[in-house]
């Protein structure tokens, strides 16, 4: 590894976490005494899609529920590829997980009695999805973590600092190199954390923040580790289609409450509002290659209950003209979540020892090719505390040293505006790997990729393109018009330096 020459060099003896989301601070809180670095590529509290979520997280505390359910429920909307141990695993702590947030401050929304107030999200057989003020759930729980992780001395925030590369020696993590607006640091640690979210920046429709364009996998491709199920994106049905770049989100829990999709001339546009999202997308989609338009009509149900129970989609709304209780509300499908990542153990190790992944970014076993609604805010506080726990019991590690002073610049670049590459790079994602794949549009796609493979965005864009042309089958959020079948034997599709040998990736 040739590391930068001009790099200040700063021993961190301590974990290093790549993100600054609900993944990474549940880590860094659970970890306290131990110290730690967490690596914010903007100001703290901004840029991750933590602070977007809508919908609540998934759990199964209602009378009528339980993780047996839940379970049952993930693996059916999985469709095949999740791991049936890190599904009961997870959902099992989901309980607890809502308890340790509440403990933290979180404020969810209850009932008069004091119990939580649950929504119903689609593929879900029972209202476990616990919210906190209506549709504002992952700005409450952001502000929950970043507030925690403030208060304890064990917890470096470096902000506007983007990791830039895993220092690999030996085989394993020796460190990462990291921006700031002072000039390179290399941190030298032993262990790195990715907790960077997903990759929705990398298509023209999309739902998430226009800077998640895989850094993390990228990263850690470049490491060496192996990627898994990069082509199973998620797109959820129901993004405000109104010229917003990216598209305001309109909460599946809209449809909960009784919302339907319908087209332009009234008719339904499928007859369960709540199937799977793979499902409900591609019906949309084909509305939208029939020439018609489609809109989510809420005006019956949830109607004079909008603004109460989805306060922040109806400011949106009223913004753009619209009064979800008079009019029917346009959208379309867009890149919402991503199911692949980061390949990692039961530990949230990758195959590349002393590198860890946790939330998006991380391949668990959990969503399978098609992660059930609500699922994600669950998986990143799950995994991000059990990542601490494994860390905490490695007997091989300090418990006194105190960790880097934290790094805050006040003075930061200015924003540039859109670059011309990287919007090039989404329009060929879109075509080549959205709603609807085939091998035609994926060489397309690869060709065209390839002369940006230097470029993170170009890299992953490519490796979701490759992983897709892979997969000869129509499976959960992967559709191929040309392999419309699904396969007899659930398989995994892997990628890895290795794999790709043949092509300059550097």
């Amino acid at each position: 590894m040739t590391h930068d020459t001009l790099a200040t060099v700063v021993q961190a003896n301590c974990p290093v976490i790549v993100g600054a989301g609900l993944a990474g601070l549940t880590l860094a809180i659970e970890l306290s005494p131990l110290p730690c670095v967490v690596l914010s590529a903007g100001a703290v509290s901004t840029g991750t899609s933590t602070g977007w979520a809508q919908g609540g997280v998934a759990a199964a505390v209602g009378s009528d529920d339980s993780p047996e359910l839940h379970t049952a429920d993930t693996l059916i909307a999985g469709a095949g590829l999740c791991d049936a141990d890190v599904v009961r695993d997870i959902t099992s702590a989901g309980p607890d997980a809502i308890a340790w947030l509440a403990g933290l401050g979180a404020g969810f929304d209850r009932n008069p009695d004091g119990t939580y107030r649950l929504g119903l999200e689609g593929a879900h057989s029972r209202r476990r999805i616990v919210h906190a003020q209506g549709d504002r759930t992952g700005a409450e729980l952001l502000r929950t973590v970043v507030d925690a992780a403030r208060t304890l001395p064990s917890v470096s925030l470096w902000d506007h600092s983007p990791a830039r590369r895993i220092l690999v020696e030996d085989g394993r993590v020796a460190g990462v190199l990291v921006d700031t607006p002072d000039g390179p640091v290399e941190l030298r640690t032993d262990t790195v954390v990715l907790a960077t979210g997903g990759i929705g920046g990398l298509f023209s429709f999309t739902t998430n923040p226009l800077s998640s364009q895989g850094q993390g996998l990228a990263l850690a491709f470049r490491a060496g580790a192996v990627l898994r199920d990069m082509e199973m994106v998620q797109f959820h049905p129901t993004a405000l289609d109104i010229d917003i770049d990216p598209m305001p989100l309109v909460s599946e829990a809209v449809r909960g409450e009784g919302a339907i999709l319908v087209n332009e001339n009234g008719q339904w546009v499928l007859r369960n509002p709540l199937s799977a999202r793979d499902v409900v997308s591609r019906a949309e989609w084909a509305q939208l290659q029939d020439g018609h338009r489609v809109f989510l009509d809420a005006r019956t149900e949830p109607g004079a209950r909008f603004a109460e129970l989805f306060p922040s989609i109806h400011a949106t709304a009223v913004a753009a003209g619209l009064d979800p209780e008079h009019d029917l509300l346009p959208v379309r499908p867009a890149a919402h979540y991503h199911m692949g990542g980061v390949m990692v153990d039961a530990h949230g190790e990758s195959t590349v020892p002393g590198l860890y992944a946790a939330g998006e970014v991380a391949s668990t076993g959990l969503h399978g090719a098609n992660r059930l609604a609500s699922n994600s805010l669950l998986e990143a506080v799950v995994c991000g505390r059990q990542i601490a726990q494994h860390l905490k019991q490695s007997t091989s590690r300090g418990r006194s040293s105190a960790p880097p002073a934290a790094r805050t610049w006040s003075d930061t670049p200015t924003p540039r505006g859109p670059d011309p590459v990287i919007q090039q790079i989404r329009e060929v994602v879109t075509h080549s790997a959205g709603v609807l794949r085939d091998e035609a549009g994926l060489h397309t796609g690869l060709d065209l990729l390839r002369p940006h493979l230097d470029l993170d965005a170009g890299l992953v864009g490519f490796l979701v393109a490759w992983s897709a042309l892979q997969r000869t089958e129509s499976r959960g959020a992967h559709t191929r018009t040309d392999f419309p079948e699904t396969a007899t034997q659930p398989q995994h599709t892997l990628v890895s330096e290795h794999h790709l040998a043949a092509v300059s990736v550097r």
